[in-house]
């Protein structure tokens, strides 16, 4: 099977298993795993933050970021199609007593013009506060789409005295494609997650940074939360490989979604608009052709191809390390003819 359903779905290759073999290992839980340490501190220094936490998911990464920046009853502002809004289960409200309201714009993109009309100033006992604005980069639901507004954004908020969490999941693809380097995205925010398991390739884990004190607080509330780990240098060390030899080669993912847009807009016009691919993540627009998301993932499962879906009727396919240029180019053209049939 060609699997293009997410770029989680990537194998550690021979090279990462050796290095999770051979990492050095202590107990996290008392700060004793060497390997662990070095990607909280190598991470944080690519990022141009204090310090860092190896965390299981994204997810977890996110809502110690958040929890650590809005208090209790406190609101968070982002996009309406935001991961941590549609994706984490409403873990924020559950857990942490997050409260959001949101902006909607196409690709998921920062809409200063809306985010100023929301901004709520601390009015006394009758209304909640905007305590810190959320922005995902790239992000998922629009697409891979890179957040072009992201600069201005933070500067607004700086001027404003309000927080910036960043959820950069996929970080490494905006910085490839933009050619910046990911701490000119990170340094912005007063915390930012970023991922190890998507184009990267790592098995698990993503990393909160931010300042010592935040990360401080973070590892107690980790720990509080069931998800402190032991030997977890296992799996550092996969993250520490995945930096080491996965970051330059994003660009081939980019390339190849590029790729497949190209011959599915050639084949279904209006589906998809091919320069709107920023990065590693194809959305097809089926309703354009009058096809399901559900008709078209079964006829490519029975043709060897794993394709998912946003919604009843916008198509995802994600290109990963595990697909190469010609893996994608076969998924495109059976994607085509299934969309012409």
């Amino acid at each position: 099977m060609i699997d293009l359903r997410s770029d989680t779905v990537t194998r550690p290759s021979a090279g990462m298993l050796a290095a999770m073999t051979s990492a050095p290992l202590g107990d996290d839980v008392y700060g004793e795993d060497p390997t662990a340490n070095r990607l909280e501190e190598t991470v944080a220094g690519l990022l141009g933050h204090e310090a860092g936490l190896f965390v299981t998911t994204g997810s977890l990464a996110n809502l110690l970021g958040v929890q650590a920046l809005v208090p209790r009853g406190g609101e968070l502002l982002c996009e309406a199609s935001a991961h941590v809004v549609r994706a984490e289960l409403g873990g924020h409200a559950a857990v942490s007593g997050v409260t959001t309201r949101t902006w909607s714009a196409p690709a998921g993109q920062i809409d200063l013009e809306q985010l100023r009309a929301l901004i709520a100033p601390d009015l006394g006992p009758y209304f909640v506060t905007t305590s810190a604005v959320s922005v995902e980069n790239t992000h998922n639901f629009g697409g891979g789409a890179i957040q072009h507004g992201y600069d201005a954004l933070a500067d607004e908020l700086e001027s404003r005295g309000i927080p910036l969490h960043l959820d950069g999941a996929r970080l490494w693809n905006a910085a490839i494609a933009t050619g910046r380097m990911p701490a000119s995205y990170a340094v912005r925010a007063n915390a930012a997650s970023v991922c190890l398991s998507k184009g990267l390739g790592a098995p698990v884990g993503s990393v909160l940074v931010g300042s010592t004190e935040l990360i401080r607080e973070a590892r107690v509330w980790r720990k509080r939360l069931g998800a402190g780990w032991r030997q977890a240098g296992v799996l550092a060390a996969a993250g520490l490989h995945a930096l080491d030899h996965n970051l330059d080669r994003l660009a081939e993912d980019h390339a190849n979604a590029r790729l497949i847009a190209e011959i599915l807009a050639d084949a279904a016009p209006g589906s998809v608009k091919p320069d709107q691919v920023d990065t590693n993540i194809v959305i097809a627009d089926l309703a354009v052709i009058g096809k399901t998301v559900a008709g078209v993932v079964a006829a490519a499962r029975a043709e060897g191809l794993l394709v998912g879906g946003v919604g009843a009727t916008q198509l995802r396919v994600v290109t990963h390390l595990d697909a190469s240029a010609a893996d994608c180019r076969t998924a495109a053209e059976t994607l085509a003819r299934l969309l012409t049939t």
